[in-house]
């Protein structure tokens, strides 16, 4: 980790830049590849899977048959934790179902909203050397609370054509419909515009590393809608002197061994606390499995003192970070400060891990300062609302004038008259 100590605030839009790889290969790349399955279907998946995943598929759509082998694979304690941690995830989003009442906003005009689950979603689930089946619950439970009619899910199979069990047993239990062995920016596009097998859907969900996020951002540009633009992971953890550092550590590398082009960032007060947390990472990291991703994630990673508490806020917000971790003695009255996050985790005994799998919370979040704007995944983001309203004559004519005046003020003449017609009638 690079090691800053107080820089001053012209520097700051460099540092909470994150690491990306060069945009006009990454931009021709995933154009190219949305261009393929847009114009070839199925082929052009089978021929993809070939070229980045090393696998040569006969078949695209996982059977029932590989879904009891995967749940006959899987030990029974994993079992018992995918169905504990969907059972907090369905606890904490089906209290997020509401019913609005109507209000009369005058007397005779009535207005009202209603939630209706979009009929089809996708979602993107990353796989690879790290099979994410905790996004499988985090997307399909809440799209199946939500009442989504096709919830088609695309995953990339390893060189053996399989997709990992747990991946395909959290399915199984969530409301999944269908399952599509594609990964990468070609399953995006296949969901996106449809292939000769897999049906387009209305709103695309799901992380994934730059190449995913572009074909999304690509996609959305051609009108089909998606949850947010959530790339490479990310974690910024705020600690004191109260904080321990083996803690510290431990989160930071948490986050640093999804990928090499995740980034973690350390923000303190207390100089000291720096040092001890570079050598407990060096301790942990030895005993990694995924070591070498995380080190290459730590060298694109930054530890920062700040003299100034005002400014470590400051600087978390202009970073506005996926996951937020206050690891202080006072994170409860101090986190109110912080504005922008994906998700935030209060004091010592509250790991990002949590998140991720069980305590409930959605773990599909906005990245790369995207949380300035963007709110993570909830049921909301399976729904639409509709508005209604309903007018009275009575409320007609104490509401109709004003709207006469509105819309000759705009010129708009039969705007008008649509309400002229009616007065005129009573």
């Amino acid at each position: 980790m690079k090691t800053i100590s107080n820089p001053p605030k012209k520097e700051w839009t460099s540092l909470v830049r994150r690491p990306a790889l060069e945009l006009d290969y990454l931009d021709s790349t995933v154009r190219n590849i949305l261009h393929r399955v847009k114009t070839s279907g199925d082929a052009a998946l089978i021929e993809l899977a070939q070229q980045f995943d090393q696998v040569t598929l006969s078949e695209l759509l996982v059977t029932p048959a590989e879904l009891a082998a995967a749940a006959n694979a899987l030990p029974d304690s994993l079992k018992q934790a995918i169905e504990l941690a969907a059972r907090n995830i369905e606890t904490f989003h089906r209290v997020q179902t509401c019913t609005e009442a109507p209000v009369e906003t005058m007397p005779g005009v009535t207005c009202w909203r209603r939630s209706v689950p979009i009929e089809s979603v996708g979602i993107y689930v990353p796989g690879g050397s790290a099979p994410l089946f905790s996004t499988v619950l985090m997307l399909a439970v809440p799209a199946r609370i939500a009442g989504c009619q096709t919830v088609t899910m695309c995953t990339p199979p390893g060189k053996d054509g399989t997709i990992h069990p747990a991946i395909l047993y959290a399915a199984s239990i969530s409301g999944v419909t269908q399952i599509w062995k594609v990964g990468g920016a070609q399953a995006i596009a296949a969901m996106a515009y449809g292939t000769q097998s897999i049906g387009a859907v209305c709103k695309i969900f799901g992380p994934g590393n730059q190449f995913v996020t572009k074909a999304k951002q690509l996609i959305n540009a051609d009108g089909i809608a998606i949850d947010m633009p959530a790339g490479p992971s990310e974690v910024l953890v705020v600690a004191d002197a109260a904080a321990d550092p083996s803690f510290v550590a431990a989160d930071l590398l948490a986050q640093a061994e999804h990928g090499a082009d995740s980034q973690v960032v350390l923000l303190t007060n207390h100089d000291p606390l720096i040092g001890k947390v570079q050598s407990a990472i060096q301790r942990q990291l030895t005993h990694l499995p995924r070591q070498a991703v995380a080190q290459q994630a730590l060298q694109n990673s930054l530890a920062i003192y700040f003299s100034h508490r005002e400014d470590i806020t400051a600087f978390s917000n202009a970073y506005a970070p996926e996951h937020l971790i206050l690891n202080t003695a006072d994170a409860d009255v101090w986190s109110s400060a912080f504005t922008n996050a994906g998700s935030v985790f209060l004091g010592p005994y509250t790991p990002e891990s949590a998140g991720d799998y069980a305590s409930g919370t959605n773990h599909t979040l906005p990245t790369n300062g995207s949380a300035r704007a963007f709110s993570g995944v909830s049921l909301d983001s399976f729904v639409k609302k509709i508005t209604y309203q309903r007018i009275s004559p009575a409320g007609l004519r104490n509401l109709g004038p004003a709207v006469e005046i509105l819309a000759e003020a705009e010129s708009l003449k039969a705007h008008k008259e649509a309400v002229s017609v009616r007065l005129k009638a009573l």
